[in-house]
């Protein structure tokens, strides 16, 4: 499968974007089911663990946002922190965040993070990748940082890693809260989702490459906070980003396209104050789909095992404030059914389809990896 595991089979008819200048339609209102499985802890004794990534022999790696790196063996025992991660900053919601393994990993070895990094003028999210070692990380490298670096927040750093079929990588970004308008920036990578080379370079072929005043890494932009990525069998990204109050968003972020933020907006200020008047603009993309009020959309995967065979092709969607998993089944372009599967035992931080056909989970509070296990 085509997810950060591979290639998904999705049998369904993917989504062709809205016209432009309409309003996405609103997600749907969930219906509750009785979840035929049993959520069984993986690991305990984490503290608040970011981004899971499962091992070719079956361990994970699990980041903790306030900077360690860990094995998780098979029978849930943590490894001490592994050696050779970057230093982070660790302050509000940045931190140590995603991980990936490099699509050579069987023979490379590499580990790709990403992190939020303090340097000059503030700070801002960043990538590094090292060698996996017999204790941690070797040879670890920063190979890209969000430009410019800023001050004023600690919220807002995206982010997720996800590898193409070709080998480029997606990072995904946020707006750094205090400085929306620069999403719509096309001189910073603030508010956007880049795509780079394994080594950091720009693919020659990503769609600002040669504009003036453009920086070459942006895939797309007007992005407020994007949470989480995977890609579907044709190897597109789809994404989710959290709105401010109000108006989380699913997106099928195409390159060079312009997601709006902060010009068009479902939600509102914290304060219950507008953002802007404007839900639709020509030349802004509409999302998908958008939750109002904001459920805190956190972690996406596709569901390609056979372990739960009605869920085969569907989109698995985890949320922080509504601490939820949902389904979410698409078919003709739209989004129409929308399941919740479990609701109130904890905030989702992570969602992971396992090459066993299992689901994998990581909470925080109480801070752990759990699995989805079905029953009769």
């Amino acid at each position: 499968m085509l997810t950060r595991f591979g290639a998904v089979f999705l049998g369904l008819a993917l989504l062709a974007p809205p016209a432009l200048a309409q309003e996405a339609p609103r997600s749907p209102t969930p219906k509750p089911v009785k979840l035929a499985a049993k959520v069984t802890d993986v690991a305990v004794g984490l503290e608040h663990p970011w981004g899971v990534e499962l091992l070719p022999d079956g361990r994970f790696l699990v980041t903790e946002r306030p900077g360690r790196l860990r094995v998780v063996n098979r029978d849930g025992r943590l490894s001490a922190p592994l050696t050779g991660v970057p230093e982070v900053y660790a302050r509000g919601q940045g931190g140590l965040l995603d991980v990936a393994l490099s699509p050579g990993f069987a023979q490379d070895r590499l580990v790709y993070l990403s992190f939020a990094e303090r340097g000059s003028g503030g700070a801002g999210t960043a990538v590094a990748r090292g060698r996996l070692g017999e204790r941690g990380l070797e040879d670890t490298q920063v190979i890209w940082r969000q430009q410019p670096k800023v001050d004023g927040s600690y919220n807002h750093w995206g982010s997720r890693l996800v590898f193409r079929p070709d080998g480029t990588l997606f990072v995904t970004l946020g707006d750094r809260f205090v400085h929306s308008e620069r999403a719509q920036d096309l001189s910073t990578t603030i508010g956007k989702i880049v795509r780079i080379n394994p080594d950091g370079s720009v693919p020659r072929d990503n769609p600002f490459v040669g504009r003036a005043g453009a920086l070459p890494e942006i895939w797309s932009y007007g992005h407020r906070n994007v949470q989480a990525a995977v890609l579907d069998a044709r190897g597109e990204l789809w994404t989710v980003e959290h709105g401010a109050r109000g108006g989380d968003e699913l997106n099928n972020p195409q390159p060079g396209k312009n997601y709006g933020w902060p010009v068009i907006t479902y939600g509102m200020n914290y304060d219950g104050t507008p953002i802007t008047n404007l839900t639709a603009k020509e030349g802004l993309e509409q999302p998908v789909t958008y939750w109002t009020p904001s459920i805190a959309v956190c972690a996406i995967d596709f569901y390609v095992g056979d372990r739960f065979p009605r869920w085969k092709g569907d989109l698995l969607v985890s949320s922080l404030a509504a601490e939820e998993l949902r389904r979410l089944r698409i078919d003709g372009g739209k989004l129409v059914k929308q399941e919740v599967l479990f609701k109130g035992i904890g905030r989702l931080r992570d969602v992971v389809v396992g090459p066993d056909g299992l689901v994998y989970v990581a909470f925080n509070v109480p801070d752990r990896i759990a699995r989805l296990v079905p029953v009769p």
